[in-house]
């Protein structure tokens, strides 16, 4: 095994809690539900940028190029200031979901280089403009852009002009489980030499305000050595290269500064307030909760400076082994990927699939809401508004998390996404299946998932509802965790079983509205796509039988049937348990092809619209939602059902006898390849069917994947007209003009990882029973005929390419940006963006999602490039 697979087994095992410290602050806490106290819930406006330096967060602290302990209780992270801009730069800055014209987007260049699963190794790199910060302008700008407008960048501003401005590498590696060496690399990339405050900060985060207890303390013990001490933590000891100035002030509320009343004593911005205006506002007496080094770093043109600093629990410890630490964590790394990244790959997808790798990495955080307390509020605190108690997540009062989470996009999206989170899990189980598998049995523990057996979608509504994806994604994480390891974990696979038959029964429950096995959901994850908000209550009443939410439910069935027979491998009593997820399917996917959602015409599924009193009404538009009845399909290997013969015998009995259920639903009963059996929504004939649509350039193809809408809506928009109200859908390739979901995301054409990769994941399934000769035309009207194991192929290796080098070696994901494109510093490191252009494959949305972006890391794993 390699040191770093070492590390993972005593972490798996408990004897070291290799884990302890890790990436596990945010980069933003402020503007956050949780942290929200309005009486309307106006999250944005209630807790901005402007106050963050200033107020101290009640539940989480974010910072630069971050860690914490998996608590939080302590904190380190950079700070750093160019001499012109009004702030230190301490957090990242970014538009609120109504400053940007297309919703909340962070504004600054920052990069997830590399890190180890234990973190024994992590490395970050944030570009630092030497001219002031365009705070204003970015605001203004992107104002004035409206939604018919792109979005305006940091890059666009011109602050990177004549490469002026500081490339700043920071580096942790660990020599124990409470050591930490940390490495921060300066590069001044101008023409001119440079001045810059570094200021490395260590601080508790302000638990003693809203808790009680004793406030912990950070103070000098000697020059360049800061010790901290928490009553139930212990001492730590930073010791500072050289020796700077350490500076001292309180993680307290600035009042005076915020509210107009009188501060108790030193505050949280006292040491931006002393560096940036000079003034007497840290403390003389060189102690805190929060203390910065203070270098200030002549860098001349084209030159970098090293500064080392050392985080550890043994007192007088020294950075003479710092150099011997990062050069053995470093290559213990090198060592590790080697294990993970196949070596037939080029050097340029080794360092794309790596890089998206340390994207999920450095994507967790410690998620801190417990929701009762959030809606009572604290002790010697104001009272939260009375609508509170009706209002935002107030059903949800059981819900208590304070756990190291896997955060969608830790900027844009600092809190967890149940759908999002299943999806995480796949590239994360190469690499940690344990962290993985706790991830998801998070999720369906007690206090999170309803009493009623929901499960939480994400802090803005709890209450709403994300696709069943987590049946899925905890089959494919066995199955990953098996293959690597040779034995799979059935001990997770029950556990998560038993939680997963809870959700599955709130489910048929509450979202069948007639009892016929065609489901709604709302927006189901895919924001924009209906015609309407699909999560809102319809125009004129009635309710939406949904393709997606059918097909969604479908594939439930199948995942929690599959789980089943493996369970029943050892423990035949599961056997029962299958033969039910099958006949639930059978039943979903009769009434998908025989309750109006399939149009014959067309050779497509759609949404049905039922109104009280009129006619149904099929909407006609080509979307994603009418290929996710692919995802539902098994293709069950003949061994597997001869190894049971009572599910046998209750299949083949149900198939003979009950024609009335089977109507409609692909064939059961004949072998495929390899005498395998087929349970699927859609038939070979329906299938060829939608794929001549899906693998169709003029529709939903794209150079760079599948897109989400189809580009017949390009020149023929879907209009709907209804109660004297006009509706419409037009195929838009990047941003949306809607304003629906907070119009920071658009489903109308972009391309989504997600979706993808279970299309793919689809037609790999298909042909295990199609087998060689179900070819089809790829593309649609070329000739060129492929199984379609060769079309998933296809499809990997055109989703992989958007942040491969071409043959002109650039970068799709990079768009028309030269800068991005040509220059040596910028062209290689790659943004994993939450969605991308349907045309180019530009990069769109959030520009750090490696969460579900970070699957490009399996396909290149799985299918090359």
């Amino acid at each position: 095994m390699t040191a770093e697979e070492v590390r993972l087994e005593e972490a798996r095992e408990r004897k070291k809690h290799w884990k302890r410290w890790g990436p596990y602050l945010s980069e933003r806490a402020w503007g956050t539900v949780r942290e929200d106290y309005s009486p309307h819930g106006t999250a944005w406006d209630y807790f901005p940028h402007d106050q963050a330096r200033s107020r101290a967060y009640r539940w989480n602290e974010d910072g630069l190029a971050g860690i914490s302990d998996r608590r939080q209780v302590l904190c380190f992270s950079v700070a750093l200031w160019n001499g012109r801009d009004p702030i230190l730069k301490e957090r990242l800055f970014g538009l609120t979901g109504s400053q940007g014209n297309h919703g909340e987007d962070v504004k600054e260049l920052y990069y997830y280089l590399d890190s180890t699963p234990t973190h024994s190794y992590m490395k970050y790199l944030y570009k630092y403009p030497q001219s002031e910060y365009p705070y204003a302008r970015l605001v203004e700008e992107n104002a004035r852009k409206g939604r018919a407008g792109r979005e305006v960048e940091l890059i666009d501003t011109g602050v990177f002009a004549e490469d002026r401005y500081f490339d700043v590498f920071v580096e942790y590696a660990k020599d124990g489980i409470d050591d930490l060496h940390v490495r921060i690399e300066v590069h001044n990339r101008g023409p001119d030499a440079a001045e810059l405050h570094l200021l490395p900060t260590l601080w508790f985060r302000n638990t003693w305000s809203w808790n009680g207890g004793k406030r912990p303390s950070i103070r000098q013990a000697a020059p360049g050595v800061a010790v901290a001490e928490h009553e139930s933590e212990g001492t730590y000891h930073l010791r500072a290269e050289g020796a700077p100035e350490l500076l001292f002030t309180e993680n307290e509320t600035n009042h005076k500064r915020l509210f107009g009343s009188a501060n108790p004593g030193y505050v949280k911005d006292g040491i931006n307030d002393h560096v940036v205006q000079g003034s007497r506002s840290v403390n003389q007496e060189q102690a805190g909760s929060k203390c910065a080094a203070h270098y200030r770093l002549q860098i001349g043109a084209g030159q970098s400076k090293t500064v080392h600093l050392r985080l550890t629990r043994e007192n007088g410890a020294t950075l003479e082994r710092t150099p011997e630490v990062f050069a053995a964590r470093k290559r213990e790394a090198d060592e590790f990927y080697a294990t993970v990244i196949p070596a037939d790959l080029s050097g340029d997808a080794k360092s794309v699939m790596r890089q998206a790798l340390a994207g999920m990495l450095w994507s967790k955080q410690f998620y801190h809401y417990v929701v009762r307390d959030w809606l009572g509020g604290d002790k010697g605190q104001p009272a939260p508004p009375n609508g509170r108690k009706n209002g935002r997540n107030s059903d949800w009062g059981h819900l208590y998390n304070a756990d190291v989470l896997s955060m969608p996009d830790k900027w844009e999206y600092p809190w967890f996404a149940a759908w999002d989170l299943a999806f995480h899990a796949i590239p994360l189980a190469l690499v940690d299946s344990d962290f993985a598998k706790e991830q998801l049995l998070l999720l369906v523990r007690e206090w999170y998932m309803h009493p009623n057996g929901q499960i939480p979608a994400y802090e803005w509504a709890f209450g709403d509802v994300n696709p069943p994806v987590l049946g899925w994604a905890a089959w494919r994480v066995y199955k990953i965790e098996k293959k690597r390891r040779g034995v799979g974990d059935r001990a997770f696979l029950k556990r998560i079983f038993h939680k997963l038959l809870l959700n599955f029964t709130w489910w048929v429950n509450r979202k069948d509205a007639e009892g016929h096995n065609v489901f709604q959901g709302g927006f189901l994850g895919l924001d924009n796509i209906g015609v309407f908000d699909r999560s809102a209550p319809l125009p004129g009443g009635g309710h939406l039988e949904q393709s997606d939410g059918t097909s969604w439910m479908a594939m439930y069935s199948l995942n929690l049937l599959s789980i089943a027979l493996e369970l029943a491998c050892e423990e035949p009593e599961y056997e029962d348990v299958a033969s039910k997820f099958w006949e639930h399917f059978v039943h979903i996917a009769r009434a998908m092809n025989t309750m109006g959602l399939w149009d014959e015409q067309d050779g497509f599924y759609y949404d049905l619209l039922h109104r009280p009193g009129q006619k149904e009404l099929k909407l006609k538009i080509r979307s994603m939602v009418g290929l996710i009845p692919l995802f539902a399909v098994e293709a069950i290997e003949a061994g597997r059902i001869e190894g049971f013969p009572g599910f046998a015998r209750r299949l083949d009995w149900f198939v003979d006898n009950r024609p009335d259920l089977t109507e409609g639903v692909a064939c059961m009963q004949t072998p495929g390849d390899d005498g395998r059996r087929l349970l699927a929504i859609v038939d070979p004939n329906k299938l060829r069917r939608v794929l001549a649509r899906l693998l169709d350039e003029k529709e939903f193809l794209s150079p760079y994947g599948v897109r989400a809408l189809s580009a017949v809506h390009r020149a023929d928009p879907y209009v709907l007209n209804l109660d004297g109200q006009s509706y419409s859908v037009p195929y838009e390739p990047a941003e949306s003009s809607s304003g629906l979901f907070g119009g920071n995301s658009n489903w109308r054409g972009p391309i989504w990882f997600p979706v993808n990769y279970l299309l793919i994941e689809s037609l790999q399934k298909f042909h295990h029973y199609v087998g060689d000769s179900f070819r089809v035309e790829f593309p649609t009207g070329s000739g060129k005929m492929l199984n379609l194991a060769e079309v998933a192929a296809e499809l990997s290796r055109r989703l992989a390419a958007i942040f491969l080098r071409d043959e002109r070696g650039r970068r799709p994901v990079f768009g028309r940006e030269e800068k991005l494109q040509r220059d040596p510093h910028f062209r290689d490191y790659v943004p994993f963006h939450e969605y991308f252009h349907g045309d180019d494959g530009s990069g769109v949305g959030a520009s750090h999602q490696t969460g579900w972006t970070g699957l490009v890391a399996k396909l290149l794993q799985q299918s090359g490039e």
